[in-house]
C-alpha cells in the first residue's frame, strides 16, 4: 500500500507528533508498505526531497509566533506534482490546519480517503495565535470536528479522545491508534552514564519529567511541586528533558525556592541520550492536562519508571492508580503532588513493585502492535471507500481535475466559515 502522510511537524523537531509520524512511517515501511511524508522545512534543511523520496520539504515560516511549530507557505503545485509521481492510495493528515488543508484539499481532487488522527487538544494552544480567547477556543474545536466530518476515518490515540471527539459530534467513523514506543530501546537506556555526565552519582532520588516546555504543558503547577519536594529531600534532584519558552520560568521557579541547584535542565534529548535520561530516573513526574496520548508516560515505564500525574485524557490511559504510580486529581493541589512523591520515594518496597508493572504496561504500547493497527485500518478503509478511477491517467479529465480542485477549495472555506459562525454563535448566546 501507499501512504501519503502529512504533518506541521516533523524530525528533527522533538515532540509527540513529529516522533508518532516518524515510528509509524519506519514501521509501516518495515511492513513492507510505500510511505511518503510531506512536512514543513525545518531551520538548517531547505526544501525538496529527502531520505531518497520518502519525505517532502515544503517551504514554511518557522517558529510562527513565537512557538515551536511552523507556518506552511501555500505551494499547492509543489504538493500536486509530488503525489502525481507517488501515486498513494490513501492519505493521512496529522493536523486540521496549515498542511492538513494541502492533505484535505489533495484527497480531494485525487479522489482518495482521507484518515485523521486528532493529536492535539487545539483549543489549549490559542496562546500562539493572535485574538487568543474563549470565542477563539470554541473556534478552533468547531474546526477540527468539522475537519474530522470531512475524513473517511479519524484515528484517536486514546479512549479518551475517541469518546472527547464523539460528544464534539464528529459522525465520521473513529478507531483508537496509539504511537506504539520502542519497549527494548527504553528498557536498555544507560542510566548510569547519564548520571556521570550530569555529576549526579551521589543523588539518591532522581525524580525526572520530558517534554516540551511551554505553557500548555501545565510546568509552572509541576516546578512548584517539584520544588517543595526538593526543599524537604536534600538528596534529591530533577532532571529536566527537554526545551522550549518555560524553560526561564522553571529555572526561576527553583532560584526563589533556593533549589536551583538541584535542577538540571539537560535541553532536548533523542536516540541514546534519551533512552539514558530515562534510565536515570526514578521517578517520573507529569502534570500536564492537555495530551492526547500518554507517548513520554509509556517511554518512562518502559523504562522501569514509576509515574506521579494529573488525572487528564491520555493519563489515565497509561497510569493506574497505586499500581504503576499515582494518578491524582486534576484539581489537586500542589502539596498533595508533593505528599505523592513522599509516599513512593519513601517505600522501596512500594518502588519496586511499581516499577515491575510500570513496564508491563509499557508493553500494551509497542511499536509493531500499534503499527499493526494503523495498517489494517488503512486497509479497511480503502477497501470500503468508493472511488472514481482517476488514476488512469490517459482518461483523466484534465476538466475534472479543475473542479474537483474548485470543489475541495469551496468546501474548505464552507466549513471554516460554518465553524466561525457556530463559534460566534455560542458566545452571544452565553451574552
Amino acid at each position: 500500500m501507499k501512504i501519503c502522510m502529512f504533518t506541521n511537524t516533523y524530525l528533527p523537531h522533538v515532540g509527540g507528533v513529529a516522533r508518532s509520524v516518524d515510528f509509524f512511517a519506519r514501521d509501516l515501511r518495515k511492513m513492507g508498505h510505500e510511505v511518503l511524508v510531506i512536512a514543513p522545512t525545518f531551520p538548517g534543511l531547505s526544501p525538496g526531497v529527502e531520505e531518497e523520496g520518502r519525505v517532502v520539504r515544503v517551504p514554511a515560516l518557522q517558529n510562527f509566533n513565537g512557538s515551536d511549530f511552523s507556518v506552511r507557505l501555500p505551494l499547492p503545485f509543489t504538493i500536486n506534482r509530488q503525489l502525481e509521481k507517488f501515486r498513494p492510495d490513501i492519505i493521512h493528515s496529522h493536523h486540521p490546519y496549515l498542511m492538513g488543508d494541502s492533505a484535505l484539499r489533495m484527497a480531494m481532487q485525487h479522489d482518495l480517503p482521507l484518515v485523521f488522527t486528532h493529536h492535539t487538544l487545539y483549543e489549549n494552544y490559542t496562546h500562539y495565535v493572535p485574538l487568543n480567547s474563549r470565542r477563539m477556543q470554541r473556534f478552533v474545536v468547531e474546526l477540527s470536528t468539522k475537519y474530522a466530518n470531512m475524513c473517511s476515518m479519524v484515528v484517536a490515540p486514546s479512549e479518551s479522545i475517541a469518546l472527547m471527539l464523539d460528544e464534539r459530534g464528529v459522525k465520521a467513523p473513529i478507531e483508537v491508534v496509539p504511537t506504539g514506543v520502542d519497549l527494548d530501546f527504553f528498557a536498555a537506556g544507560d542510566g548510569q552514564a547519564f548520571k556521570e555526565d550530569y555529576g549526579l552519582e551521589k543523588a539518591r532520588l532522581v525524580i525526572g519529567h520530558v517534554g516540551r516546555l511551554a505553557p500548555e504543558k501545565n510546568l509552572e503547577y509541576l516546578s512548584r511541586a517539584v520544588a517543595l519536594y526538593l526543599q524537604k529531600d536534600p538528596v534529591a534532584v530533577f532532571v529536566v528533558v527537554g526545551d522550549g519558552p518555560s524553560r526561564e520560568d522553571i529555572r526561576d521557579i527553583f532560584q526563589n525556592k533556593g533549589v536551583a541547584d538541584r535542577l538540571i535542565l539537560a535541553g532536548q534529548k533523542s536516540g541514546q541520550g534519551l533512552a539514558d535520561a530515562y534510565g536515570a530516573m526514578d521517578i517520573f513526574a507529569f502534570s500536564s492536562t492537555t495530551e492526547t496520548q500518554g507517548m513520554v508516560l509509556a517511554e518512562a515505564m518502559a523504562a522501569g519508571n514509576p509515574v506521579i500525574a494529573l488525572d487528564a485524557s491520555g493519563v489515565r490511559e497509561v497510569v493506574r492508580d497505586r499500581e504503576n504510580g499515582r494518578l491524582l486529581d486534576a484539581q489537586s493541589s500542589e502539596q498533595e503532588f508533593v505528599e505523592a512523591l513522599e509516599g513512593l520515594a519513601g517505600d522501596r518496597d512500594k518502588q519496586g513493585v511499581w516499577r515491575r508493572n510500570a513496564m508491563k504496561t509499557a508493553r500494551l504500547f509497542s511499536r509493531e502492535s500499534c503499527a499493526r493497527s494503523m495498517a489494517g485500518l488503512y486497509e479497511r478503509v480503502v477497501a470500503s471507500f468508493v472511488r472514481e478511477e482517476i488514476w488512469r491517467s490517459n482518461e483523466l479529465d484534465s476538466w475534472d481535475s479543475v473542479l474537483r480542485s474548485i470543489k475541495a477549495q469551496w468546501q474548505l472555506l464552507s466549513h471554516k466559515t460554518r465553524a466561525a459562525v457556530s463559534a460566534l454563535k455560542q458566545h452571544q448566546d452565553r451574552l
